[in-house]
């Protein structure tokens, strides 16, 4: 696929936000490679591979198992050999996403080579462990009763072999987005977030509805330096609900989206675009015209131009109408497509 040169410097200029010192620059980065796809891989897979920072290289790997194309897979097997715990826990995400496909029973062998490496960081080898259990449990039945004389208590514990509950580091991610819909939060928006981005594909919706109000709840609690955070793990929410094509919690992505005062995660961006309706339009014309940065407000625009097709909506809708009377030649704004 060509990638035009303004792409292509927006690419580069992600990648290097991969490395950055704050954690909301690396993780809109990490967001907005993956909603380039299948054009930002081969640079992304090279920033993997590449000498950089540790936070860097699990960003970048993080970003390709959003993105999930297949030429990720061969590096992200080989990557599980990495010395650096994070990065090999970081691959075993993208390897997780082809247990199913042609490639399954090559990732299946290697994750089980991790997973009972009793040498192996034990994090590394929870994260083995975990995505292997996406299989049906007849499949991995033999690799569980491998580890039933493991020196690890923790690996036996998650693999179900000991008699004692699980202890809370060991909590797999859906258990950890059930606990924080029932009103316990983790104290790490970051872990909360990563948790619904593996978890969130498979928990009840409503759970991930109450994730989302118990996340409001606690950023307007917070002080301006962590609540971006926070929002980020909301915006997680709001993106699993999206993809599954729930409009459970649209009420709060229209709020969230036409009160902003500063940039958007690019989760809510990516949600209003997949399920926004037209409630939505109004909303998202409010915060095209508080938008500073062409980023937001092409996306913003993006996601308008979406929702009007989706909807068959004419310049003869009320929605429209009001949108035309309040901030003249804004529907012509957003109506037009870049060149």
């Amino acid at each position: 696929m060509a990638i035009k040169a303004s792409s292509s410097k927006q690419i580069d200029a992600l990648i290097a936000d991969l490395g950055a010192s704050r954690v909301v620059t690396r993780e809109t980065a990490v967001a907005r490679l993956t909603l380039l796809g299948v054009r930002a891989v081969d640079r992304v897979l090279a920033a993997a591979a590449s000498a950089s920072s540790v936070e860097a290289r699990v960003a970048a790997w993080r970003t390709l198992e959003g993105i999930g194309d297949r030429r990720a897979l061969d590096p992200a097997l080989a990557a599980l050999a990495d010395g650096d715990p994070a990065i090999a826990a970081a691959a075993i995400g993208v390897a997780r996403l082809h247990l199913r496909g042609p490639h399954g029973a090559r990732v299946v062998d290697r994750l089980a080579t991790v997973l009972l490496d009793a040498a192996r960081n034990q994090a590394v080898r929870l994260g083995a462990l975990r995505a292997l259990r996406d299989l049906p449990g007849a499949a991995i039945a033999p690799i569980l009763a491998s580890l039933g004389g493991d020196a690890n208590d923790t690996i036996r514990t998650e693999a179900g072999l000991s008699g004692r509950a699980a202890p809370r580091g060991a909590e797999d991610p859906a258990a950890l987005v059930a606990r924080a819909a029932g009103d316990a939060l983790p104290d790490d928006p970051d872990a909360l977030r990563h948790a619904v981005n593996l978890a969130g594909g498979g928990v009840p919706l409503a759970v991930l509805r109450q994730v989302i109000d118990r996340v409001r709840e606690r950023e307007g609690a917070e002080p301006a330096a962590a609540r971006d955070q926070w929002r980020l793990a909301r915006a997680a929410a709001h993106a699993a609900l999206a993809h599954r094509g729930s409009r459970l919690a649209l009420y709060d992505l229209r709020e969230s989206i036409e009160t902003a005062t500063g940039p958007l995660p690019v989760e809510f961006l990516a949600a209003i675009m997949l399920i926004g309706d037209v409630s939505c339009v109004e909303a998202i014309a409010a915060a095209h015209v508080k938008a500073r940065d062409a980023w937001s407000r092409d996306h913003l625009a993006r996601a308008f131009r979406e929702i009007v097709a989706r909807e068959g909506l004419t310049k003869r809708h009320a929605a429209l109408r009001r949108i035309e009377k309040r901030w003249p030649g804004r529907l012509e704004a957003m109506a037009k497509a870049p060149a």
